[in-house]
């Protein structure tokens, strides 16, 4: 097991993490869970702007997993297997935010 492994994981037990692993691990995270709360009330009002901040919120998070591997370190996990591919979690924030759009988007038929 390598350095990385123990910093990231530190109760990780050797078996590679799947994607629904890791996608639950992803979704359970405090970062996500203020952002699912936040998308619920942004909902539950219909707040243009305030879906447009999340999508925007969402995407820096999404890029933070993906783009941002600060020293190779999320790439070095995936490739030791203490870390799944964070697809499945990626395509699931990509039809929240594609939802909220939608749900908020002004509607020519409600306004008359």
């Amino acid at each position: 097991m390598s350095t990385i492994c123990t910093q990231i994981k530190p109760d990780w037990d050797g078996t590679p993490v799947s994607i629904f692993a890791e996608t639950l691990s992803l979704a359970s995270s405090p970062i996500t869970l203020i952002l699912l709360a936040a998308t619920v009330i942004t909902l539950r009002f219909r707040n243009q702007w305030g879906a447009l901040a999340l999508v925007v919120a969402w995407s820096f998070y999404v890029s933070f997993l993906t783009i941002l591997d600060p020293g190779n370190t999320f790439t070095t996990a995936r490739a030791e297997g203490c870390l799944g591919s964070p697809t499945l979690f990626i395509v699931a924030v990509a039809a929240i935010c594609i939802l909220m759009i939608f749900y908020t988007a002004p509607n020519e038929a409600r306004k008359t």
